[in-house]
């Protein structure tokens, strides 16, 4: 059974979807990316729904739940009270996280806060040290043709820089064309005020108070189990993805071929067993 509702934080209402077969299995609680990109991209991954209960939200500035004006509300510290009381409003003692990129980080810094109450984590291209995101991103710039790089480095709002821009979302953010009507629509809706407040103008460029964040120790002292998960052509970059699931003995690493930072839409079918499977073993 599907149901949804809002739940009150200190911040606003926070929209919430749970699709609960009533089952014992410990629940799954997924944390979508942006800062400010709403779930509707994310939804397809309530195929894992026949098993456990599985809970989707709208961060505050996201979708359908609040859109406060005041840019101080959006942080990572409020965002990891926002989910706790979530979760709280819910009834989840214990769950999974599977947080996909920026929800990559909550994951990461929820469980740092709030351990006793997450199972395991999924991290899905997961931003976890902001530094090494620019490099790598910085990296996968520099391997555009000239004409795109050239592009990027001039005025923003010309169409060279556009094109140039949706060359890079193209070959890493998402290889299918069109883009499915999940993501489509998330993008449609994209929340400016935490993307912009906590990011920046795009995937590849940070200006915001995201800067110098860095979840590597998080990472080396996990006692849970965690599986990390990237596409070959990923923006999050296998080699980063990868040597971070390499640092805690409960890491485990898996990486889709031809996939990008959208991989659970290009391969729907091998990621949800990928996913059923982890959390079936935890």
């Amino acid at each position: 059974m599907t149901t949804t509702g809002y739940s009150t934080a200190a911040t606003g209402r926070i929209w919430w979807q749970s699709t609960d077969p009533g089952t014992e299995a410990t629940p799954l609680v997924i944390l979508h990316g942006g800062p400010g990109v709403p779930s509707y991209y994310l939804e397809p991954l309530n195929a894992l729904a026949d098993e456990r209960r599985v809970v989707l939200y709208d961060q505050v500035g996201a979708g359908r739940s609040d859109h406060p004006e005041d840019p101080a509300v959006f942080s990572v510290e409020t965002f990891v009270e926002d989910l706790n009381s979530l979760v709280d409003d819910l009834g989840l003692a214990t769950f999974h996280l599977l947080g996909h990129s920026w929800g990559g980080m909550l994951a990461l810094a929820f469980s740092k806060k709030y351990a006793q109450r997450v199972a395991s984590l999924v991290l899905a291209s997961p931003l976890v040290n902001v530094e090494a995101w620019c490099a790598d991103a910085a990296a996968l710039v520099a391997g555009l043709p000239a004409a795109d790089r050239q592009a990027l480095s001039g005025p923003t709002e010309g169409p060279e820089y556009k094109a140039a821009e949706a060359e890079f979302y193209r070959r890493h953010f998402c290889n299918l064309n069109p883009w499915p009507e999940p993501l489509q629509h998330s993008f449609d809706e994209l929340g400016m005020g935490p993307y912009l407040t906590m990011w920046g103008p795009n995937e590849f460029t940070q200006t915001g108070n995201l800067r110098g964040r860095d979840y590597t120790p998080v990472v080396r002292s996990l006692e849970i189990p965690n599986l990390w998960l990237c596409g070959s052509d990923d923006e999050a970059r296998p080699d980063t993805i990868g040597a971070f699931a390499r640092m805690n003995p409960e890491g485990e690493y898996l990486e889709f071929a031809g996939g990008t930072h959208s991989v659970h839409l290009e391969q729907p079918d091998a990621y949800i067993a990928a996913v059923r499977g982890f959390l079936a073993r935890h």
